[in-house]
């Protein structure tokens, strides 16, 4: 198991977790979800079909778990001159996104996309899980993706009217940019390869491996049909409205779920936050009301990055190295979720929601485990 370290800046208080949640609100927030608000132009404009837009998500995916796997496999490649590179590519992968060109073309920018935002997302989380000032100030490190996915949609939302799908993508490649100014000031270092059998407790290892998966195919099944599932029923401005209402609820949930560790262990808090996303799953599968759509969207919102978080804190108390192997099995969760459900989709999505309420459960099953595990150590 391998890790990315990323070493404090000579600076005090709160800039360097700032400037980490500004690399994960342009990698995460912006890099990777601002497709969700944007794919429904694309089609609208006949630019891709919805078929289209699925594999270009994939290859997405995909890009995301070949970045986490790699620095898993050689973590000596992420110096400083890689993540910039990163950063570079991630933001001209926007830009050309509205270039014309077959469908291979866009799906391959999401793909070098996917792999830019994993170097960046391990980057940044490694920070916020080490002692010290990473640690203490996690929620707010974690908070930059709600902030980057509430923007993407407030930027939709907004700018649709006046502008093309095309000159929204050069918009979002210029936020891109701005948000990672700040990270650019991060000292990064190449991280250590950890000797095998250095996990304390291997079978609570792998049992939090296996939750974080499952959180993985649960979490992309709502994040990627809530949206249109809104949509369908309500129309796209609505459907906006609600990604911005994930977006909010990120934002301010990583700060409460990290008060909440203060007190009680990340490894307790990390099974009942996989619950209430369970929550979240079920409410738009036996709902289709707008108060279900909403609290759906608040619970998801509230709930989805904390499990990032929480699942990091748990994995540093475990192992060294945590960062990296935890996102390649949530990566490879994400490309599994929508292919699971593809079956069942038709007309309604209440199917797949039930799919990944099921998920959900196991994933917090899994976690109860890892916390006995934990207390048992």
């Amino acid at each position: 198991m391998t890790t990315v370290a990323l070493a404090a800046p000579q600076r005090r208080g709160l800039a360097p977790a700032v400037a980490a949640a500004s690399g994960l609100a342009a990698a995460m927030g912006v890099g990777r979800f601002v497709y969700t608000p944007l794919l429904p132009l694309m089609v609208d404009a006949h630019r891709i079909t919805a078929h289209d837009g699925a594999l270009i998500a994939t290859a997405n995916y995909a890009g995301y778990l070949l970045g986490a796997l790699l620095l898993t496999w050689r973590p000596a490649l992420h110096d400083r001159r890689v993540f910039l590179a990163s950063a570079a590519l991630l933001i001209a992968s926007e830009a050309l996104m509205a270039a014309p060109g077959p469908i291979l073309f866009p799906a391959v920018l999401r793909l070098v996309a996917g792999v830019a935002s994993a170097v960046i997302f391990v980057a940044c989380a490694s920070f916020a899980s080490r002692p010290g000032s990473g640690r203490q100030s996690a929620g707010i490190v974690f908070g930059g993706i709600g902030f980057g996915i509430a923007w993407t949609g407030l930027l939709v939302l907004a700018l649709r009217p006046v502008l093309s799908w095309q000159l929204l993508w050069l918009v979002s490649a210029a936020l891109t940019a701005v948000l990672l100014i700040p990270v650019w000031r991060l000292d990064i270092r190449p991280g250590q390869r950890v000797p095998r059998g250095a996990a304390r407790g291997s079978r609570v290892w792998r049992a939090l491996l296996v939750a974080y998966f499952l959180e993985g195919v649960g979490y992309i099944v709502i994040g990627t049909f809530a949206v249109a599932a809104v949509s369908a029923e309500r129309g796209p401005v609505a459907g906006s409205a609600m990604w911005i209402v994930v977006g909010a609820a990120a934002s301010v949930s990583t700060v409460l779920w990290s008060v909440a560790a203060r007190r009680w262990s990340p490894a307790l808090l990390l099974p009942v936050a996989l619950a209430a996303q369970c929550v979240s799953a079920v409410l738009p599968a036996v709902s289709g009301a707008l108060w279900a759509a909403v609290t759906a969207a608040a619970v998801f919102g509230g709930t989805f990055v904390g499990i990032v978080m929480l699942a990091m804190r748990v994995g540093a108390e475990l192992t060294d190295g945590a960062a990296a192997p935890l996102t390649a099995g949530y990566g490879a969760g994400q490309i599994l979720g929508p292919v699971m459900v593809a079956p069942v989709l038709g007309t309604s999505y209440s199917a797949a929601f039930v799919i990944a309420a099921v998920v959900l459960g196991a994933a917090a099953l899994t976690a109860g485990a890892v916390t006995a595990g934990i207390r048992r150590t």
